[in-house]
């Protein structure tokens, strides 16, 4: 029976190792797939499917790509879900004693890719560990590609939302849960259908966590990590870190330094807030263009783009750390020589971060380490135009900035100025650097010069003016001689090949000149990259200095571009405080005034507080501007908070815990939802999670249904909200049922908005501003003409609301809403709806004539009509 060759022999015992993963088998220059993987590898990457003997009866499907070109390859299996294993020669080839033996070296994975080429540089790539366990849960993230680990823990009552608006923060591009994490459904729906990201569950757990963890990060206990009463958390950690030793094999080494915070810490944004408030990209197109981020990030940096991302994600709750950030950012504000210096300075440093991580992964070439030498020769730079500075947090920044003189030195002396791509090549290492390199290009060197000596005396010798030296690998040195001069070839030559256009040659001389030649330069690469190592080790092994300097030129960087954002947009710096007032003069929308490209801006005041401001209730037509205030609002309370300048004329801040918005309508088709059911399912989840320090933003609630239960609803909701007793938040809540403006005579707290509206006829003009009291119509059918309806629907239309208007049912609900809530309980259905419903309820409709129809329909107007007197 036939058998596979020792290399497919090699080859498939170490597949039988990663079965889940595609493996790329480095044969020589290429990285060869084989079977299954390479049908989906050709399949995947639109690669030829050739096939390979391998010995047995029928060849082995195969396909490769060239190694050293192999990211954008890997990038591409990546992005559709896969993870692929490197499989390396651990030998040198020429000093292997039969099969060259072969070892996995890493194995990638979407959160722990670490090139790149194969990421985007202004954003994370977190890799996320976590553990449920009953009421509490443990999180960690991890970015391997900067060495970031932070961890946190979630308690008290069903941790499940919790976990999932703490996903959403980071967003990572794979997730690792364990416990009772991989039994929640809501936090897989969350997974499959919001996040789009790749889910493991270990199978087995490492043992021994809490011995192992605080060694890693330079802890002699869990107590000292602040992780002594955090098993969940311990347990998130401990599985993030095994599957990063299982795939990384090397590098771990960086992530020495872990972060644990609270979820108390941060404001707190759930998906839907994130969302409808566009942080980071847009709701529909997913761009970054027309967020919030696009108007805030003008960061130089790789660093201080990611920093910057981070910091409007996760909000601040501490009055303190806000006002240390504001005051950075006004002093570079005042300063425009600190600020234009700073950010010129900054303009070409490379990414500090993820540079060390590659070289501590041993996987940086000679170029990489010549862009951190070159990002080095900055700093002193930087750090000079930071003396004298005032404010807290740029002199701490001044104070952690490392100049790296000796990283710089080690450099500068051991690499040439423009390497090579490859370190297995030679031409890294500079003159001087170390004797035997320099001995060996010299024997290199006067081996050229004997080379063109003999090529000239052989010439004269045989009389053969065409007589060449030429070289290449099958036959080493070579002297060429064209038929046409054969007779002329002297005795002692000797014939190496013969060649349709003339023989070659070899002569004792030019075989002891190749073996001293040859010799030297395999010695010589040998020699520069073992060399090369030692320099790229021994940067490694200063990464936490690195990392240090790197972090303080990124929180620079980012202040820096919130004080040229502030300049050129006209934001102030807003005033912070516990009182929770939010008191904003002409605050205008960061991201709309951006867009507009120069138009004008109709600013708005705002006030809110928590007494005599809790609620507004803002009416007015569509496409008058509601949204757009309340979207402002929300966002100016968030830059404040971030420690951001913004767009006002002033501002002052009382820190919220959370912002919840409702905003929009969509439906959910995949779950079975509708568009009511999804709106139904956020404002419970809003009341659920919020606090008397929250923000919330209803835009619409009630307009999936019929007008008296959406009305019946929306009414409700205001008044739970505003009672001190049940809740008592801040809230901007935009309507159409203009019948709930008579809330401002019945609830405390109620204020009455509208959005000024100029009409001339039957056209209307928008004005933009938030004025006192409630609106007189909404103006449904002008905006309906305005948006292209068809004139003869627009009349039909006019003619359809006098009706309407005409009509009792409507005026009796108006009345009946007017009276005051119970103290107790809120009642939904009043006694005229109960009676109405019951009798739809007695009704079969698909037996009623129309003669029938028509009499009950009038009985049931009598009934609400009876309700008045």
């Amino acid at each position: 029976m036939a058998e596979p060759t020792p290399m497919m022999q090699q080859y498939l015992s170490i597949k039988r190792q990663h079965p889940d993963q595609i493996l790329f088998f480095r044969l020589g220059d290429f990285y060869e797939m084989f079977y299954d993987d390479a049908k989906l590898a050709s399949r995947e990457l639109e690669l030829t499917l050739t096939g390979k003997d391998c010995g047995l009866d029928e060849r082995a499907p195969m396909c490769g790509i060239p190694y050293h070109s192999c990211d954008g390859y890997i990038a591409r299996l990546i992005a559709k879900g896969n993870n692929v294993a490197i499989c390396e020669q651990a030998e040198d080839p020429a000093l292997a004693k039969g099969l060259v033996r072969r070892e996995i070296v890493r194995v990638v994975t979407p959160g722990t890719v670490i090139e790149g080429s194969m990421l985007d540089e202004a954003r994370n790539n977190y890799l996320a560990g976590v553990c449920a366990q009953g009421k509490a849960a443990g999180l960690c993230f991890c970015d391997v590609s900067t060495g970031c680990v932070m961890a946190a823990r979630i308690a008290g009552g069903q941790p499940e939302q919790g976990i999932i608006n703490e996903l959403a923060r980071f967003a990572p591009s794979e997730v690792i849960l364990c416990g009772d994490a991989p039994q929640m459904p809501e936090l897989k729906k969350f997974l499959a259908e919001k996040l789009c990201c790749m889910v493991n569950v270990p199978e087995t757990e490492p043992d021994a966590p809490d011995e192992e963890l605080p060694g890693r990060f330079g802890a002699a206990s869990l107590g000292q990590l602040g992780l002594d009463e955090k098993p969940e958390t311990v347990r998130a950690l401990a599985v993030l870190l095994a599957y990063l030793k299982e795939t990384q094999i090397t590098g771990l080494e960086r992530l020495d330094t872990l972060t644990i915070y609270n979820e108390e810490q941060y404001m707190k944004l759930d998906l839907f807030t994130r969302r409808n408030l566009e942080l980071t990209e847009t709701m529909r197109s997913k761009e970054k263009r027309g967020s919030l981020l696009w108007v805030l990030d003008r960061a130089r940096t790789a660093m201080g783009k990611r920093l910057l991302r981070s910091w409007v994600e996760q909000p601040l709750l501490s009055c303190a750390q806000i006002s240390r950030r504001l005051n950075a950012v006004q002093e570079l504000y005042d300063d425009m020589a600190l600020r234009s210096a700073l950010t010129d300075a900054l303009d070409g440093v490379f990414d500090l971060e993820r540079l060390m991580t590659r070289i501590a992964c041993g996987t940086a070439n000679g170029r990489e380490l010549r862009s951190l030498a070159q990002t080095i020769e900055k700093l002193p730079a930087i750090r000079k135009r930071l003396e004298g500075v005032k404010s807290q947090q740029l002199r701490e920044i001044y104070g952690r900035i490392d100049t790296l003189g000796d990283l710089l030195s080690l450099i500068d002396r051991a690499i040439v100025e423009e390497p090579p791509l490859s370190v297995k090549d030679g031409g890294m290492i500079r003159k001087g650097f170390n004797p035997e390199v320099d001995e060996l290009h010299a024997a290199m060197t006067d081996g050229r010069g004997f080379l063109a000596g003999i090529e000239a005396r052989e010439r004269e010798r045989s009389g053969i003016r065409t007589l060449k030296i030429g070289y290449n690998r099958v036959f080493g040195y070579y002297i060429e001689i064209t038929n046409s001069n054969l007779t002329q070839v002297p005795e002692d030559y000797i014939r190496k090949q013969t060649l349709t256009t003339g023989e070659r040659y070899i002569t004792q001389e030019l075989k002891e000149l190749e073996s001293r030649v040859l010799g030297a330069q395999e010695r010589v690469v040998q020699l520069e990259y073992e060399l090369f190592d030692e320099v790229r080790r021994a940067v490694a092994a200063e990464h936490t200095r690195v990392q240090a300097t790197a972090s303080s030129l990124a929180q620079l960087d980012t202040l820096c571009s919130f004080a040229l954002t502030a300049v050129a947009n006209r934001y102030c710096c807003p005033e912070v405080g516990l009182d929770g007032r939010i008191v904003i003069k002409n605050g205008r929308h960061p991201v709309v005034e951006a867009i507009q490209s120069g138009m004008p801006f109709v600013p708005n005041d705002t006030e809110l507080d928590l007494d005599e401001n809790r609620a507004a209730i803002i009416t007015g037509p569509n496409m008058a501007g509601k949204s757009t205030y309340m979207r402002q609002v929300a966002l100016i309370t968030l830059m404040a908070q971030i420690g951001s300048f913004v767009p006002a004329t002033s501002a002052h801040v009382g820190l919220v815990d959370s912002i919840f918005t409702r905003v929009g309508a969509s439906d959910d088709l995949a779950s079975g939802q509708s568009t009511f059911m999804v709106e139904m399912g956020e404002v419970a989840s809003i009341l659920a999670g919020a606090t008397r320090q929250s923000l919330l933003i209803f835009d619409e609630i009630g307009r999936g249904t019929s007008t008296f239960d959406g009305m019946s609803i929306a009414r409700a909701v205001v008044e739970h909200v505003c009672d001190k007793k049940r809740l008592g938040a801040k809230m901007l809540f935009a309507t159409h049922y203009h019948e709930l403006t008579e809330l401002e005579d019945l609830l405390d707290g109620v204020r009455n908005y509208n959005i000024a509206v100029k009409k001339h006829g039957d056209d209307i003009t928008f004005l933009r501003r938030i004025i006192r009291g409630g609106a007189d119509d909404s103006y449904g059918i002008e905006v309906a003409r305005l948006a292209g309806i068809p004139e003869s629907i627009v009349a039909r239309s006019k003619q359809i609301l006098k009706q309407l208007e005409a009509g009792r049912p409507i005026e009796a609900l108006r009345r009946n809403l007017r009276q005051a809530p119970a103290a107790d309980q809120i009642s939904m259905i009043d006694p005229v709806t109960a009676a109405v419903m019951e009798k739809l309820h007695s009704i079969d409709a698909n037996a009623l004539t129309p003669i029938e129809a028509m009499n009950i329909l009038f009985e049931l107007w009598h009934t609400a009509n009876r309700s008045d007197t």
